[in-house]
């Protein structure tokens, strides 16, 4: 929940379509100023699940993804994309922001890895039914949608039986607190329940950016709901001798509690 010192901040309800609009204009218009503070931590080629710098290399989330299809929703620059592919999968790299996609091609020519990306909505997928092995995120799309239950059944629909749902968020514990990596950041001043979206706004009240709260146990009411079989909640702890502060994550922070959600789920085979 990173925001400008000049815009309106409350939080209210906001409509899918200005969820998706606030979402695009935003990531467009950031994500020059995104990858020049975050591209070096994230790699061009690398996989990072989140702030506290778990790598999918070390964890091993998604299994062997060797000949593996895989669809990557909210790719940003794309960088975990093109680390599946140099492990053999077949992928695709997805984003609503057409800015965050520059980044990607960009990336693609400087690493020399490339992978098919596309402009898409993760409510809309356009995919066939069980087209995909796996899909993942790390901290894409899925916070940033209005109606996050559609995301989880599209993702349903377009993987295979059997096949793995992966997606990392800010933790939901999170929302307690102020967006302050210090000794501020510590002190609980929000409902865990307000569900409400955080928005941030110009002086017509036109929303400029929104985030999403929803509660552990939404989220897994979500997957739940859409078909899916939990089989994991990762909670990633801060790990020694790592002392980079990325907006709200600190090691002050994160050494007292998770700062990072990480969902595994499975759509069952069939019968």
């Amino acid at each position: 929940m990173e925001s400008s010192p000049d815009a309106g901040v409350t939080r209210r309800a906001v409509s899918p379509a200005e969820s998706r609009r606030a979402s695009r204009r935003w990531w467009d218009a950031d994500a020059d100023d995104y990858q020049a503070e975050h591209g070096s931590f994230l790699g061009d080629a690398d996989f990072v699940w989140c702030p506290e710098g778990l790598r999918e290399a070390d964890a091993r989330l998604l299994g062997d993804v060797r000949g593996q299809k895989v669809l990557e929703i909210g790719c940003g620059a794309a960088s975990c994309s093109r680390w599946l592919k140099t492990q053999g999968a077949e992928v695709v790299a997805s984003d609503l922001s057409a800015g965050m996609l520059r980044h990607a091609a960009a990336g693609s020519t400087r690493s020399g890895v490339r992978v098919p990306l596309l402009q898409a909505d993760a409510t809309a997928l356009p995919f066939t039914e069980g087209a995909f092995d796996i899909v993942c995120t790390a901290f894409g799309a899925v916070p940033f949608v209005a109606d996050s239950s559609r995301v989880m059944r599209e993702v349903y629909r377009v993987l295979r039986p059997g096949g793995r749902w992966a997606f990392s968020i800010t933790h939901p514990m999170r929302w307690v607190f102020l967006d302050d990596p210090g000794e501020g950041g510590l002190v609980a001043v929000h409902s865990y329940f307000d569900r409400r979206a955080y928005v941030e706004e110009d002086e017509r009240h036109v929303p400029t950016y929104v985030e999403q709260h929803r509660t552990l146990g939404d989220r897994i009411r979500e997957l739940v709901s859409a078909g899916f079989v939990l089989n994991d909640l990762i909670e990633p702890e801060w790990p020694d001798g790592h002392d980079k502060t990325w907006g709200q994550w600190s090691p002050l922070r994160g050494r007292i509690f998770p700062g990072t959600a990480i969902f595994i789920a499975t759509k069952p085979t069939k019968s």
